[in-house]
């Protein structure tokens, strides 16, 4: 049995293993196998000729909680060659930060949820679990009198980013991993569930807020940032052309800009704060006011007329033109090709983050932490529900704004089998 450990909040907690010293190690089989399944494990189901779920379900992990829980996997299994249909982003096992931070429990941070009793309930699923890192990536701000400070980071982080679903037009709880360590001694390995702006709504790409509906769950907490997803009127405006025109895909772009802020029990104090924006470009879904649970299909808009002879031209659509001339042996221009076949072009595998500031004000104070699943109420003993953090006992004040550095923007997770749901 293939088998790993999650080192979040087992070996980040103790300070040899945020110094370096040791690393995540390996329980057996039996132990994967005689733990309780977290809520997060097994819950994915295979599309036809893909892998098994006995053969998915190998890649997982024990969390910080003694539960099993899945972790990343490739997008193609070494050992027998099959297909997920899904991919989790980057190998985390390149990270500089692997040796300290282990295999990531996905769905840890939820689970905690349960735990907290605070009256909240948050799962979500499989697919939308996204990797990326960068190892000793330059950042750089003014210092001060014009200087130019720099500092070089390994950063290693998994947002749950959903792009296929309606889910992310109305939840706003979404679960993170952040992990950095710089060489100017700043250090935080932190699990939260991120509110993302207000529950129950979104901002268009193209500007406005679409209220949709209760989120789930109902009293989630109200975030700073906010969840940018493409708008049928920006379809409408921006994609939708005529002939001989192209249309303008950077429309659909999705932008989940996330602010975290990890605070003291009495919520005087900020002893951390981050706020990578994650970036989907080309993603299997935007809002449709008039579609089934308001989810339209941007793979449909090549090769549907909507006014006249208008529809989404150009660039990805060829692809998609090209497959359905294929199905429909050139006889139909109103073939539509599946959101999920693995021809599409959209299916979220382009994405970037854009890593943004990084602040620790910790100079002299504890390096772990216990907070609630939202990265408040931190205090140095645990408590139901809390999850542990680790915080460098440093302070810095530098930043390098909202636009940069990114990572990953020259990568594309897409390959042999990748579809939506992705």
């Amino acid at each position: 049995m293939f088998s790993r450990i999650a080192v979040l909040g087992l070996c980040v907690s103790l300070a040899a293993c945020a110094s370096g010293d040791g690393g995540p190690t390996q329980p057996t089989g039996p132990q994967l196998d005689a733990a309780t399944p977290a809520v997060s494990f097994g819950i994915w189901t295979p599309g036809p000729g893909e892998c098994s779920k006995s053969v998915h379900d190998r890649y997982s992990t024990l969390g910080p909680d003694g539960k099993r829980y899945p972790t990343w996997h490739p997008p193609v299994d070494p050992l027998t060659n099959c297909s997920f249909g899904h991919e989790h982003g980057r190998d985390p096992r390149g990270s500089a930060l692997y040796n300290v931070v282990g295999d990531l429990a996905f769905g840890y941070a939820n689970e905690q949820l349960d735990a907290a009793n605070m009256g909240l309930r948050r799962h979500e699923d499989h697919v939308g679990h996204k990797v990326e890192w960068e190892n000793d990536l330059l950042m750089r701000t003014n210092g001060g009198a014009g200087a130019v400070l720099e500092v070089r980071c390994d950063v290693l982080t998994k947002l749950h980013q959903g792009t296929h679903s309606r889910d992310a037009f109305t939840n706003n709880l979404h679960e993170l991993n952040y992990h950095v360590r710089c060489s100017d001694k700043t250090e935080m390995h932190v699990t939260v569930l991120s509110a993302i702006g207000r529950p129950g709504e979104f901002e268009r790409t193209c500007g406005g807020t679409v209220h949709v509906g209760p989120a789930t769950p109902v009293n989630s907490p109200v975030g700073d940032g906010r969840r940018k997803i493409p708008h049928w009127s920006c379809m409408e405006s921006r994609v939708m052309v005529g002939a001989g025109a192209k249309s303008d895909f950077g429309t659909l772009h999705e932008s989940w800009q996330t602010h975290t802020t990890l605070r003291t029990a009495d919520g005087n104090k900020t002893i951390a704060s981050f706020d990578p924006y994650f970036q989907v470009f080309r993603p299997s879904r935007f809002f449709d006011p008039a579609a089934v649970d308001n989810v339209g299909r941007p793979a449909a808009l090549c090769t549907a007329h909507v006014h006249a002879d208008r529809r989404a031209r150009g660039n990805e659509c060829d692809a998609v033109v090209q497959a359905v001339s294929a199905m429909a042996s050139g006889s139909s221009a109103f073939a539509l090709l599946p959101y999920d076949d693995t021809r599409s072009p959209f299916n979220g595998a382009r994405r970037q983050i854009d890593v943004n500031n990084n602040t620790v004000r910790n100079a002299g104070g504890p390096t772990v932490w216990y907070t609630d699943p939202f990265g408040k109420n931190a205090r140095t003993t645990p408590f139901p529900g809390s999850i542990r953090q680790y915080l460098s006992s440093t302070s810095n004040d530098y930043g390098v704004g909202v636009n940069g550095p990114t990572v990953g923007g020259d990568r594309q997770y897409g390959g042999p089998g990748i579809r939506a749901p992705n």
